[in-house]
Parts: structure tokens; C-alpha cells; sequence
């Protein structure tokens, strides 16, 4: 018999299968019908499985659910694959355990290039990942760029709750990230992948808010021309995000809570019910118990609302974070324009630190870009960046228990900002009060 024969062919095939066992990626192939007919023992070790528990199953059953969560593409009435796509999300395991991988899912063909099945190779990094929090070594996640241990436990605290189907409230001053804190939640959960759909509450009109969030259908008021699928129907199976939450009319709240008891709705003009699978995550930067107290703020949606509260830091509490959000800005505007950004001085870098950024992360970014179209330069140095920051003086930046006012910088700070007392304060580094008590003993400064 000439070629390999019948042991040969079996000894390679059992080679193959001991390289595959060995390496630290687990690997999972199936068919077209969801039936697994590879599973190795690094997926065995990930997943909590056993190859003889999941082989010729259908994948969805044999683990609890689609292994790749919202991305799989074998969960809809047609398959709709790329040749190959990778992404990282998390998997639960036989034991409920949660473990954040990267995947990467790819076509096979046989030899006539027809599809006939997928193969998964996934790696666990959730050890990974933990060492280099606690190393201190993370700076960014998810896209969110900071290392600062309070931001380290916004990231822990993300992958805690994208576990579940909870719902989350997230409270931060106006640009703390919020929406990028809901969208990192939504990719490390199963859902990610799925549709993620950010609702602006404070954006839309009175009378458009309810035909937005539900949807309408045609006629149901001038200019209602077609049926319209609402912001909750076309995020089935993602998440929505509701920013500025506490923006909503108390009329609309009502809706929105029948919604979250009861996950059904009906569409403006509609009389079908209709039903949704959703998360909700939600974010103000208004202290919600308050607006509870004044009336303005339904006390059973807040706690619908607020099962799981994450506080963002605002960017003064975490200032070890602005030499890398400058950086990480810089390097965004070199990609965008395709050309070198100019650096920061030790000197620029001082007072973009001492700052106390009202606007936050969002601030700070239109600084950097300021900062570069004013500088001439090859570093961008205390002048080229904006007024707030540009007339601090030296002893303003430095560290200390008191800051000395002068005449000549009280007089500059000023005419800088028109008379404006509380600004004046921000851009030389000291409290309202101290400023006022330097003017009532200087009251000729107050009069130019």
C-alpha cells in the first residue's frame, strides 16, 4: 500500500490533538449546527467542562449559552460570520465563575473553500489582569485611561457588576466619563457586542421623549409618517444608557419605572405590548436623593434605578492621572491630523497639575487641544495655554499650606476674566474668601 497508512494517519491525528492540548489557548470548533466536535484541554481548564460532556452537543446547551455572549453569530435565524473577528469578553464557567478572555473566532473551509464550520481560540487573561492592578502597572481599561487607585477600584468595580444584569447607576460631575464607564460595563459583560444605545435624557424634547424612548407608530401624531422603532427596541439584547436621568419629567418617570417592573411597553398611538431584553444603566451628575427629597424625582424609580451606585472621582481628586490623560490626548491628535504633536514643558505640565479642572476629563482635553493649535513651538510652554491656566503663577503651583497674592497677579487675573472675583480666585490657586479678603484690605484693585 503505497502513502500513509491507516496508523500512520491515526498517529498523526493523536500528535496533532497532544500539540493542541499543549498550548495555553483553549480551542473550541464546531459546525454549522452548533454541534462541537473539538474541545482541548485548555478549554477544559477555562471553561470548567469536560470534552466528553460537550462533544457532539449542540455549544449553546453543552455550556449554558453562547460562549461568546451577544457576539455570537450563530444566534439569529442566519449565520452572519466574518472570516475571522477577535475581541475580549468574559465567559462564565461551569461554576459561575466570570473570566475575562481573548477571543478569536475564524471561519473553516475544506478543500473546495466551502464553509463548514467555526473554530474559537480563546486565552484566559483574567489572572492577567488582576497582577497588573495590584502591581499598579493598568493604565487604562476598557478605554478609560487612569491609573490612580481610585480609578483602579472604578475598574474593579466595572468588572464586578458586568457580571450581572443589574441595573447601574453611575454619579459624576459633568465630564468624570460617564458614558464611557456605561460602555465599558456593556463590553465586558455577555452583552457586549450587542447594541449599546446612549439616551441623552436631558437632550430631548418634552413631547419627542416618549415616541424616542418607545417609539410610535404611524399617525399617532402630525408628522408621524411611518412606524418607528424607540431607543429600548433597538437596543434588544444590549444596553441602554439613560445620561442625565434625573432630567425626565415626572410624567415620564412613571413610564419608565412600568417599563423596569414589568419590561413590557407600548408604543405612542400603539395598543400592542411589546417586551424588550435590556439592561439599563443610568448616570447624573445631581445628587438623586436630594432631588427625591424636593419632589422632583420619584423615590420607587430611584431605587429601581439605584441597585448598584458607582461614584466616578472627578479629575482634581486623581491629578496623577493628567500627565497620561495629556499624553493619551496628544497621541489622539497625531493620529487624527497625521502629524507630531508638540510636547509639554515641565512648566506647562506644573500648572495643567495644579489646576483644579471644573470641566474634568472633557476640560482637559479641550485644553490639550487648545494648547496645541497656540503653540509655535516644538513644546508647548505656560503661554500657549488657555487663560485659566495660563496666568497662574509660580507660587500658585507649588505645594504648600498658603499662596501669597500679590498686586500685579490679583491685578492681571482680573482683567483677565472681566471682574469676575470666583474665576480670578480658580486662576491663582486660592479660595473665594482669601481672594475677597485681599481686595477688602486692597479696595484701590477692586476700583480699576
Amino acid at each position: 500500500m503505497s502513502g500513509l497508512s491507516l496508523n500512520n494517519i491515526v498517529g498523526n491525528v493523536k500528535n496533532l490533538e497532544r500539540i493542541l492540548d499543549n498550548l495555553r489557548d483553549g480551542i473550541v470548533a464546531h459546525d454549522f449546527q452548533r454541534r462541537i466536535f473539538y474541545f482541548n484541554s485548555e478549554a477544559e481548564r477555562i471553561t470548567g467542562f469536560s470534552r466528553e460532556n460537550v462533544i457532539g452537543r449542540d455549544c449553546h446547551d453543552a455550556l449554558g449559552g453562547p460562549l461568546c455572549g451577544a457576539r455570537c453569530s450563530f444566534c439569529g435565524e442566519s449565520v452572519d460570520l466574518a472570516e475571522t473577528t477577535s475581541y475580549q469578553t468574559n465567559i462564565v464557567t461551569r461554576t459561575g465563575e466570570t473570566r475575562n478572555v481573548e477571543m478569536t473566532v475564524s471561519m473553516m473551509k475544506d478543500d473546495a473553500e466551502e464553509p463548514f464550520g467555526v473554530l474559537a481560540v480563546f486565552r484566559d487573561l483574567t489572572d492577567l489582569i488582576e497582577l497588573r492592578r495590584r502591581a499598579g502597572e493598568m493604565v487604562s481599561f476598557s478605554n478609560i485611561i487612569g491609573r490612580d487607585v481610585k480609578m483602579l477600584d472604578v475598574f474593579q468595580q466595572v468588572r464586578d457588576v458586568a457580571e450581572y444584569d443589574f441595573p447601574v447607576h453611575l454619579f459624576g460631575e459633568t465630564g468624570t466619563g460617564k458614558e464611557l464607564v456605561a460602555a465599558a460595563i456593556h463590553n465586558e459583560s455577555q452583552r457586549g457586542g450587542g447594541p449599546f444605545v446612549p439616551i441623552n435624557c436631558g437632550a430631548l424634547p418634552e413631547n419627542l421623549i416618549e415616541s424616542e424612548l418607545f417609539g410610535h407608530v404611524k399617525g399617532a401624531f402630525s408628522g408621524a409618517v411611518r412606524d418607528k422603532k424607540g431607543r429600548f427596541e433597538l437596543a434588544e439584547g444590549g444596553t441602554v444608557f439613560l445620561d442625565e436621568v434625573a432630567e425626565l419629567s415626572l410624567e415620564m418617570q412613571v413610564k419608565l419605572l412600568r417599563f423596569l417592573q414589568e419590561g413590557t411597553f407600548e408604543k405612542v398611538g400603539g395598543e400592542k405590548t411589546l417586551s424588550t431584553n435590556v439592561r439599563i444603566i443610568s448616570a447624573t451628575n445631581k445628587d438623586l436623593k436630594k432631588e427625591v427629597k424636593a419632589g422632583r424625582f420619584r423615590e420607587d424609580l430611584f431605587y429601581r434605578l439605584n441597585v448598584i451606585p458607582i461614584i466616578l472621582p472627578p479629575l482634581r481628586e486623581r491629578r496623577n492621572d493628567i500627565p497620561l490623560l495629556v499624553d493619551h490626548f496628544l497621541d489622539k491628535c497625531t493620529t487624527r491630523h497625521g502629524r507630531k504633536s508638540p510636547d509639554f514643558s515641565k512648566e506647562a505640565m506644573s500648572r495643567m497639575v495644579a489646576y483644579t479642572w471644573p470641566g474634568n476629563v472633557r476640560e482637559l482635553e479641550n485644553a490639550v487641544q487648545f494648547s496645541i493649535v497656540r503653540c509655535k513651538g516644538k513644546s508647548i510652554v505656560p503661554s500657549d495655554l488657555p487663560m485659566e491656566l495660563g496666568v497662574v503663577r509660580e507660587e500658585s503651583v507649588k505645594r504648600g499650606p498658603t499662596r501669597k497674592l500679590e498686586d500685579a497677579s490679583v491685578r492681571e487675573a482680573l482683567v483677565k476674566t472681566g471682574g469676575n472675583k470666583a474665576k480670578a480666585a480658580r486662576i491663582l490657586g486660592v479660595g473665594r474668601a482669601t481672594l475677597y479678603r485681599f481686595l477688602d484690605d486692597n479696595p484701590s484693585l477692586s476700583d480699576e
